[in-house]
């Protein structure tokens, strides 16, 4: 069984469940270790107990260098009492840095793969800083036999032309983890509201964007109870002035809490007919080139994605003819995009979702193993490279026996 060593920037991110439920079906065991930002018992993964390294807080980037650089002092007592893996993963600039740690703990061998779901607006800066960071990413990537990423964009617009690493790429997009065949059930039924209710969309995730929650607050108060806005997930409160406060005081914004990823998904967009598949959180850079996880589980279960036009989450809409495309980020365009919304209209929307194959969606156990085998096979790489580097040496040897 392939062992796997899992460093991770935050210990309860839905998103790292995910992962590590997916390498799990894979047939992986995987060793958790990463920082905690928050408790969420949503997060939790029957079986394995993480290795808390600390804590670190959202948008404290200087914290976190802080917490790493600790972490990284004392990591060979952390992981003490682990065996040796067979591959370390490094969710994350910061994540590799401790990666390659832990590889001079357990030996210089063991392959590093380098996982980068998102590009930090610090490293596309042109500054001292920047320069700084894309230099540590290219020291530290070095050691790295491969390069995880979830967007065609990050490739074309960071890693090929600004970073400067020279690693095999693996596109791992966000898809729906689905493992077992009731999961894989889906409900192809249009859902258009009842006589006299609201049109809904549905905001899921990681709600981290204040343009976003501003801009849903001002169409819906324009549309007049026409549309209700429905939030779910993990406020990131550092990032609005004052969350729960400004969606108390928003007449047809309702919040309701956490949910279990993938488990609750088919519930939760089952109640709504649209699904947020916007983010203005580092507009213009990673937020225009990311494929957010919502755009696979809306299209998943039928919910009909709105994007903005000139992203990456458009392009792949437009390249499938399907979804909606706002052309500008203010109320007025949204309201001409969605404003005459009819019956008629949603259905010929929803129909073209529905139409889909679902495997662009998904992942189910093959694909989990699938992911497993391409990991193993860096294990493989390395035992052949060393092989070969013995060559010389046993040929030395055989010369001064002869």
């Amino acid at each position: 069984m392939l062992h796997i060593l899992y460093f991770v920037h935050d210990l309860a991110d839905p998103a790292v469940r995910r992962r590590v439920l997916m390498l799990q079906a894979g047939g992986a065991l995987v060793t958790l270790a990463g920082f905690r930002r928050d408790d969420n018992a949503l997060a939790a993964i029957s079986g394995v107990e993480p290795i808390e390294l600390g804590k670190t807080r959202d948008a404290q980037f200087a914290q976190r260098i802080a917490a790493v650089a600790r972490s990284a002092a004392r990591l060979r007592s952390a992981l003490r009492s682990v065996a040796r893996p067979d591959i370390i993963i490094g969710r994350n600039l910061e994540m590799l840095v401790l990666a390659n740690r832990a590889k001079s703990v357990f030996g210089g061998d063991v392959p590093i793969v380098y996982e980068c779901l998102d590009i930090h607006r610090l490293l596309l800066r042109d500054d001292v800083v920047g320069s700084a960071l894309r230099s540590a990413e290219r020291h530290f990537g070095s050691q790295a036999s491969l390069l995880v990423t979830s967007s065609p964009a990050f490739i074309e617009r960071y890693f090929r032309p600004r970073s400067g690493l020279q690693l095999p790429v693996m596109l791992l997009e966000n898809k729906v983890l689905a493992l077992e065949p009731a999961a894989r059930v889906i409900a192809s039924a249009a859902r258009p509201p009842a006589a006299g209710k609201p049109w809904k969309i549905g905001w899921f995730g990681a709600l981290r964007c204040r343009k976003s929650l501003a801009l849903l607050d001002q169409f819906s108060r324009r549309m007049e109870g026409r549309f209700e806005i429905v939030l779910r997930g993990r406020p990131a409160y550092s990032e609005f002035d004052d969350f729960d406060r400004t969606v108390r005081d928003a007449p047809f914004i309702h919040f309701a809490g956490a949910y279990k990823n993938p488990e609750d998904l088919a519930a939760i967009y089952g109640e709504v007919q649209f699904s947020w598949a916007i983010d203005f959180f580092e507009e213009g850079l990673n937020s225009s080139w990311l494929l957010p996880n919502r755009l696979y589980e809306g299209g998943l279960y039928g919910a009909v994605p709105i994007s903005i036009k000139d992203t990456e989450t458009a392009r792949f809409l437009a390249s499938r003819k399907i979804g909606l495309t706002l052309d500008r980020a203010d109320a007025e365009h949204l309201t001409a995009l969605l404003g005459e919304m009819d019956v008629k209209r949603y259905l010929a929307a929803f129909e073209a979702v529905a139409s889909q194959e679902h495997k662009q969606w998904m992942m189910d156990r093959a694909d989990c193993q699938l992911l497993v085998q391409r990991l193993a096979s860096l294990t493989r790489a390395n035992e052949q490279m060393a092989e070969i580097q013995a060559l010389p040496q046993l040929h030395r040897n055989r010369g001064g026996l002869q």
